[in-house]
């Protein structure tokens, strides 16, 4: 399928006489023994609700299980399926469909036997499997269908049932942030304010007062930067560059308003560039460079790991 209407078209003439099946019984879904009862990411569709799922299936990928529920192979497969679709938190919703009591939804999938799973994507069907099936087949099927619903623009989540209405809104609620300590906060007002000198003082007295406060060294590092790019003019800065090459604070210049401009390895690869062939004064002007970027990157970004190691190797 590529291009699914929003209409399902399904065949709901006549019903599928599956009550012949004789195999291990199973409990009911909920009790001991028996799959888990719906929740969550799994419903239980009726004649009533099948509807609203076709529906929604433009919004989700919806997986249908055709199943008995107190069959055990049946129950098996529902309780794996179940603990996949929580696994997968709302990228499709399970919805379980007991073939026996509403014999007319197994039609409309023209499903003659028990498991069956279907996939329902922008309203229509996408069959998938009969019978058991392992996990991990289970989830390569899945994202499958993922992948078909993506490509006809169906990447809505399926919202959790039994969550109550407010909680969404609850949990889309913007959390406060925590206070900031005194000095980073004096910082914070100071950069908005436009005084960069007031926040480097700030900042300096918080790794006074604590050398490890990796924060406010991230944080003066970050304010060099605003005060070094505030007057640059981007493409002129960019054109005295590419005339002098060579011209050290040109270099520095540009790769200051590369970093500000999220363009983290055009800046170090200009700086690394520079370092082999230079004097040694040079070389720790761009050590400097480089390591203010990385503070302001901070140690966790791949992108620092790798340009320390090239650093240290054009060094020594």
């Amino acid at each position: 399928m590529s291009q699914p209407s929003q209409q399902p078209n399904f065949d709901v003439r006549g019903a599928v006489d599956l009550s012949s099946l004789n195999r291990p019984t199973a409990p009911p879904p909920g009790t001991p023994g028996g799959a888990p009862e719906a929740g969550g990411y799994v419903v239980d569709v009726t004649e009533e609700s099948f509807p609203q799922l076709v529906q929604d299936s433009a919004q989700y990928p919806v997986v249908v299980l055709l199943w008995i529920p107190t069959d055990q192979a049946n129950a098996q497969l529902g309780t794996e399926l179940g603990a996949i679709a929580e696994e997968f938190a709302g990228r499709f919703l399970l919805g379980r469909v007991d073939a026996q009591t509403y014999p007319q939804i197994a039609a409309a999938f023209q499903v003659e036997s028990v498991p069956t799973v279907v996939a329902i994507v922008g309203g229509q069907p996408v069959p998938l499997f009969q019978g058991a099936a392992a996990g991990d087949q289970v989830r390569a099927v899945l994202q499958q269908v993922l992948q078909i619903a993506e490509g006809n623009g169906v990447t809505g989540r399926a919202p959790a049932q039994g969550v109550p209405a407010d909680a969404d809104a609850a949990a889309e609620a913007p959390v406060p942030e925590p206070e900031l300590p005194p000095l980073h906060q004096e910082a914070y007002d100071a950069i908005e304010r436009d005084d960069f000198d007031a926040a480097v003082a700030a900042y300096e007295k918080a790794i006074k007062q604590d050398p490890r406060d990796h924060l406010a060294t991230a944080g003066l590092a970050q304010v060099g930067l605003l005060r070094r790019t505030r007057d640059l003019e981007l493409q002129a800065t960019r054109d005295a560059a590419a005339s002098r090459p060579t011209d050290l604070q040109a270099q520095l210049d540009v790769a200051d308003l590369d970093v500000l401009g999220g363009k983290i390895e055009d800046a170090f690869g200009r700086l690394l560039d520079l370092l082999p062939g230079s004097s040694a004064e040079d070389k720790e002007t761009l050590r400097r460079r480089l390591v203010d970027y990385f503070e302001i990157l901070g140690p966790t970004d791949p992108r620092v790991g790798k340009a320390r190691q090239l650093l240290a190797i054009n060094l020594y």
